[in-house]
């Protein structure tokens, strides 16, 4: 556990409540749940930088093609085989739940995606996602940006953008992009979470996680409904953290269930971004 996790979990405040309304709860997302969530946030961020620094390494050959359909097919397929077991692997990039692996030439459009169903071919990252163009520049790195859907009158999609140059004879030749949106973190936080409590939550334990952009929730489509409800407000979140910076917990009813709740900064995924996490004991 780095230090900056440590002290984010050591400045969590267990709000006042009696036993039978949801301190049981809050004490286990504080020693439980929030040091795990954070840790496996702050292992996306380490593997999918680390992920695409060895994926720009591996495909070098491919942007030195020069017959551009060649080109892009030699890297959509060196894009798919790093995330299997080959002996092209990334091991970094086999686990880490991105949405998409790009290869992006020297003025910031995508050459080529995982995927032979490519909507991003031609897309613009580097417009998109300044960290890309950073990278083209020759730095590697990792920031939140707001995607354009490919798709129409879908919303943006809010995501973790890696980036790292390729290099080819010395000089900058492109650049390997992954994207982790938020509610894919989401998805992955509550699987883990449930994971590491199955016989619970086979008894009947609720634990789930989400993740907020400002007052944006992002979730993925397994999320209860009636738990979005019970988010607090801007107002309540802003309180809780005037009074604790790193994170602070509470207990909200609904439907005569008790749920602790805990709620904590994660700065270094983007400035405002908020891990929800909830937990009710059966």
């Amino acid at each position: 556990m780095t230090r900056r996790l440590a002290w984010i979990v050591l400045a969590l405040a267990l709000a006042a409540c009696d036993e039978e309304r949801g301190h049981n709860e809050q004490r286990q997302i504080l020693q439980e749940d929030a040091p795990r969530a954070l840790a496996v946030i702050r292992q996306d961020l380490d593997d999918g930088l680390a992920g695409v620094r060895a994926a720009a390494e591996r495909l070098a050959p491919g942007f030195a093609v020069e017959d551009p359909a060649r080109r892009e097919g030699d890297l959509r397929a060196g894009l798919r085989l790093v995330q299997r077991p080959t002996r092209q692997r990334v091991p970094e990039l086999m686990t880490l739940p991105l949405t998409f692996l790009a290869a992006v030439d020297p003025d910031g459009t995508v050459i080529a995606r995982d995927a032979n169903e490519d909507r991003m071919r031609g897309f613009d990252l580097a417009g998109a996602a300044p960290v890309v163009r950073r990278a083209l520049d020759g730095s590697a790195g990792y920031a939140l940006s707001s995607l354009p859907s490919l798709l129409e009158n879908d919303p943006p999609s809010v995501t973790v953008i890696f980036a790292a140059p390729v290099r080819h004879e010395g000089r900058v030749v492109g650049a390997v992009a992954g994207g982790l949106p938020l509610w894919r973190i989401t998805q992955q936080l509550s699987r883990q979470l449930q994971l590491e409590n199955a016989e619970e939550t086979r008894q009947g334990e609720i634990v789930w996680a989400l993740l907020l952009d400002g007052d944006t929730q992002h979730y993925h489509a397994g999320f209860p409904p009636d738990l979005r409800e019970l988010i607090p407000d801007p107002a309540t979140r802003r309180a809780g953290l005037e009074r604790s910076a790193g994170g602070f917990t509470g207990e909200v009813q609904q439907y005569g269930r008790w749920y602790g709740f805990g709620v904590i900064p994660l700065p270094s995924v983007g400035e405002d971004v908020t891990l929800i996490l909830f937990r009710s004991d059966p």
